[in-house]
This record gives structure tokens, sequence and C-alpha cells, in this order.
């Protein structure tokens, strides 16, 4: 267990690093894709659905929100 939370931190850590040189509106795409797709990938599996389905409908809603908002 404690190897999935070095895994789990090191991951963040790269994420966080890789998005300093960003221009905003790739920063708002990349964390409107992410927050979709946990948001779908919950409400999916809370109504009864495909919590995979409801990542990917989320994920690319929130991609283009976040595209757009990002300017």
């Amino acid at each position: 267990m404690k190897r999935l939370g070095w895994i789990v931190s090191i991951g963040a850590l790269a994420a966080m690093i890789g998005c300093a040189d960003m221009s905003p509106r790739t920063q708002g795409t990349i964390g409107g894709a992410a927050l979709g797709a946990g948001a779908g990938a919950g409400i999916a599996a809370i109504s009864g659905g495909d919590a995979w389905t409801g990542a990917i409908i989320g994920g690319a809603a929130g991609g283009v929100a976040g595209n757009i908002r990002g300017r």
C-alpha cells in the first residue's frame, strides 16, 4: 500500500511540474477534462450506468468547457 502512495505522489508532482509552462488555455483544457471525467464517472456510477462511459463523456465535455473558459 505504501508503494501505491509513492506512485500516486510522484505522478501528482510530475503533473504539477509539467503544467508550469503551459498556457492558461491549455491548463484550462486539461483541468476541465480531468474534473469532467471524475464527475462523469461518479454520476454514472451513482445512477447505475457505466462509469467508463460517464468518464469519457464527462472528460470530453469538461475539456471543451475548460478550453473555452481557459482563455
